[in-house]
């Protein structure tokens, strides 16, 4: 059984129980979509929790009765005289919108009727596993001056063990939701009614996380052949006419005039590349040319589709273009692939999934570029034995395109590396290189990110490891917690002064001998120093998910050793300082070989 399909037919029985319950309520549309179905429904008072206990009730009566669901086609001015008379005023608009001449229904029960286009499971017994989750707002179709209805979520799949499966993931993926555990760690926050919605504002904890990835991808972009270039964030709006941005992007668009002349806070990184890559004359020799750059990008997206650090108005993508020669086309795609997967690889992501993309209604450049670039982003897949799925008419308005979807421990997809094949822009710049006869040719360019935007790839890791990040990647790696005196039965010796509630002597040792080795060979830490019990800093450590403890003693400090906790090992005895930092040394170094 097609399971999109099954989920279908459940959102048409949601419907039927709804207008049992509520006959009033209108019906919007109600499609299948990954992991379930929804509908939209037009009802004056707001649904409850204990609506939807009600309406699963409701739609567990319909599908034991297991009633068939019928179609029928009607002519549209036949559909139209029906609902009109059920007084349903969406589905009127949805039959006028139809170009057809005839238009489908579907019946179930004895007197519930459904325009759909179909198609649906025979009987509604066929449904053997759903769950409602959850009520939003949306408005007819997806427009904000249109009403604004109720959207009911469900779950459905062939198998209870299936469903029971997805839910338990649910319920897991709330513990991991990088909007809680951000804050929660001090790595960011996303919201600030003094600075906007969108705007994404680093702590230092989340700031040097950043910093760690930065760093990690200067290094292997460099080694890769890349050179590192910096484009400003705001350009005149006729470079964005040029590019097509300006026509085919603008809505995402912020622009401001200066002095007459009107600007762009820059949403792409490209242009400001192309310029760099026209300063001055190319030659064949110097190809291919890869610019790379964290540019920050600004976007105007609406309130409604904000979402975490995943969907923002302000965020730094790991942006660079390459300038090729045709020649050269297949084998630097060929690159960027590889330099993806071994990226993905030493962030902990082994699995992914690939679309190659394809031209969508409104684009620019001639067909034949299109087919050249499209075959030659196929062909770079099939030669590196790499299963795709195409997605139709998805592409960039300038070229075709691959996404990689790197699946996280939960198994789900997360947008990252993107490789965009462009004849188009070189065309419309008057990019040039200079051949081996001494002619003029265009080069092909290639629009390509690893990560893609690094506050989407930050949540990605946020949820993959649930703050638990791999040692190289924790931005506190160890936390050393002296052992407080005042909170232990045995008095100091006398002599030794006691500072915040902390042995001088112990803080001496720490100081002199901990901090420097620490320190000497770049391991991040911090000194909790509060005047609270050794269990209570401990387990604040486990909060934080630091992924070493210290613990220090006199017993440490005159052996010149440190106890040693491991997160989700716990204690692993008495180290010396020296042989703690080899192991970590040699733990971070497997990570990222």
């Amino acid at each position: 059984m097609n399971i999109d399909t099954l989920r279908h037919s459940c959102s048409h029985i949601m419907a039927q129980a709804v207008k049992e319950l509520w006959p009033e309520t209108q019906l919007g549309i109600g499609p299948s979509i990954e992991d379930g179905f929804y509908y939209d429904f037009d009802k004056k008072e707001p649904f409850t929790e204990g609506d939807l206990v009600n309406i699963e009730e409701k739609m567990q009566e319909i599908i034991e009765k297991n009633e068939p669901l019928i179609r029928e086609e009607f002519a549209k001015e036949k559909a139209l005289k029906l609902f009109k008379k059920l007084k349903e005023d969406y589905k009127i608009s949805l039959i006028q919108e139809i170009p057809d001449e005839k238009v489908s229904v579907y019946k179930t029960g004895d007197n519930f009727i459904d325009l759909c286009r179909g198609p649906h499971v025979e009987s509604t017994g066929r449904i053997k596993a759903f769950k409602l989750l959850s009520v939003a707002g949306a408005y007819w179709h997806g427009i904000e001056t249109n009403p604004m209805l109720q959207r009911i979520y469900g779950a459905c799949f062939q198998t209870q063990k299936e469903l029971d499966e997805y839910l338990k993931n649910l319920e897991e993926a709330k513990l991991r939701d990088h909007r809680k555990l951000g804050p929660q760690l001090e790595l960011f926050d996303i919201y600030h009614e003094e600075a906007g919605a969108g705007l994404v504002f680093y702590h230092p904890k989340g700031a040097l996380l950043r910093t760690i990835i930065e760093d990690y991808e200067k290094k292997e972009h460099l080694k890769r052949g890349y050179q590192i270039v910096i484009t400003p964030h705001i350009m005149q709006a006729e470079l964005w006419k040029t590019s097509g941005h300006y026509d085919y992007y603008k809505e995402n668009m912020y622009t401001f005039k200066i002095e007459d002349k009107e600007f762009v806070l820059k949403p792409m990184n490209c242009p400001g590349h192309i310029l760099i890559y026209k300063s001055k004359t190319r030659s064949y020799k110097n190809l291919p040319i890869r610019l790379f750059e964290l540019g920050t990008v600004y976007r105007h997206e609406k309130a409604g589709v904000l979402h975490g650090l995943l969907r923002v108005r302000g965020f730094t993508q790991d942006d660079a273009h390459i300038f090729c020669a045709p020649t050269d086309l297949v084998s630097e795609i060929h690159k960027v692939i590889e330099f993806v997967i071994d990226t993905m690889k030493d962030f902990g992501f082994s699995d992914m999934a690939i679309e190659l993309s394809t031209r969508p209604e409104k684009y620019i450049g001639s067909d034949t570029d299109w087919q050249e670039a499209t075959a030659a982003l196929e062909s770079a897949l099939k030669e590196k034995n790499l299963n795709y799925e195409i997605n139709a008419g998805e592409g960039a308005f300038y070229g075709p395109k691959i996404d990689i979807k790197l699946k996280d421990a939960l198994k789900r997809k997360w947008q990252c590396a993107t490789i965009q094949c462009d004849f188009a822009l070189p065309k419309r710049f008057g990019l040039t290189y200079v051949d081996d006869k001494g002619q003029e040719q265009q080069p092909i360019m290639l629009h390509r990110v690893i990560l893609g935007s690094l506050e989407r790839f930050i949540g990605a890791l946020v949820e993959n490891y649930k703050g638990a990040f791999p040692l190289w990647l924790a931005p506190t790696q160890t936390i050393i917690i002296p052992v407080n005196p005042v909170r232990n039965t045995k008095a100091p010796e006398k002599g030794n002064k006691i500072s915040n509630g902390v042995n001088d002597s112990l803080m001496a040792y720490i100081n002199d001998k901990v901090k420097p080795e620490l320190e000497k060979w770049g391991i991040r830490f911090e000194i909790d120093q509060r005047n609270e019990t050794l269990n209570k800093k401990i387990r604040q450590a486990e909060v934080n998910k630091i992924p070493y403890v210290l613990v220090v003693g006199e017993r440490e400090a005159n052996q010149e050793t440190v106890s040693v906790r491991k997160r989700g090992e716990g204690d692993l005895g008495r180290k010396p300082v020296e042989g703690f930092i080899k192991e970590i040394k040699e733990e971070i170094d497997q990570m990222k070989s």
